[in-house]
This record gives structure tokens, C-alpha cells and sequence, in this order.
């Protein structure tokens, strides 16, 4: 299970941080990451990182200004924002993937060519709004 948190309302400019909790047993080898969904659009990831090495992808649009880190002793990973513009605001959603194979970071670094690939979990999503 996968819980996400820290959405919000921010101005343009401005930052925020998601969090987002595993829950149960996990292997040591997965990805974990966000993606996101605004109206209209489909679904594209942000920015995963590996459990078992710390490597990490972004996607173009929020390189330089998003940073994902995990916590692994709480199965936890964040995703600092900063910089935040109107076209950042969406749903973002957690998802998680056991043993990720190639295609998984490519989804997470928003290769939309991957967008079939089967991503483990996914939790509900969180609500961010860049509005003035």
C-alpha cells in the first residue's frame, strides 16, 4: 500500500514536498516514485529512484527543480519541489515497481512510449495547485 501526502495550494514560485509511505514487506531492489496527471492529459512520471542504489531519473520538465530522496529504513520517498509553475499542477501519484527492469525509469522519466508498462503499485493520488 502506498500513501501519499503533502499536496496543496502554492503560488507560483513556490515549493512544496510529497511524501509517500510503503507499506509491507519490501524487496531490495525496487523503484519508487511520482507521477502526475493534469486535466485533460495523460498520465506522465516525474521522477523515480532505485531502493537498492539511489540512481535517479527525472523527467525534462521538472529537472533542476524537483528532487526525489528516500528514507528506506521507512519505506518512504519525497519529492521536494521547488519552483513550482502552473503547469506543475496535477494529481501525483506514488507508484512502485519490485525489480524494475529499463523500461520502468524510462516510464518514471516521462517517455511516454512506456506508458503501458505495469507499474507495480500506485496509491492515490495528491492534489497540487499552482495558482495565484
Amino acid at each position: 500500500q502506498l500513501q501519499a501526502f503533502g499536496g496543496g495550494l502554492v503560488q507560483p514560485g513556490g515549493s512544496l514536498r510529497l511524501s509517500c509511505v510503503a507499506s509491507g514487506r519490501l524487496p531490495g531492489d525496487y523503484a519508487i516514485g511520482w507521477f502526475r496527471q493534469a486535466p485533460g492529459k495523460e498520465r506522465e512520471g516525474v521522477s523515480c529512484i532505485s531502493a537498492r542504489d539511489g540512481s535517479q531519473v527525472y523527467s525534462d520538465s521538472v529537472k533542476g527543480r524537483f528532487t526525489i530522496s528516500r528514507d528506506n529504513a521507512k519505506n518512504t520517498v519525497y519529492l521536494q519541489m521547488n519552483g513550482l509553475q502552473p503547469e506543475d499542477t496535477a494529481v501525483y501519484y506514488c507508484a512502485l515497481d519490485f525489480y524494475p527492469r529499463a523500461a520502468a525509469y524510462r516510464y518514471c522519466a516521462g517517455d511516454q512510449r512506456e506508458s503501458e508498462y505495469g507499474m507495480d503499485y500506485w496509491g492515490e493520488g495528491t492534489l497540487v495547485t499552482v495558482s495565484s
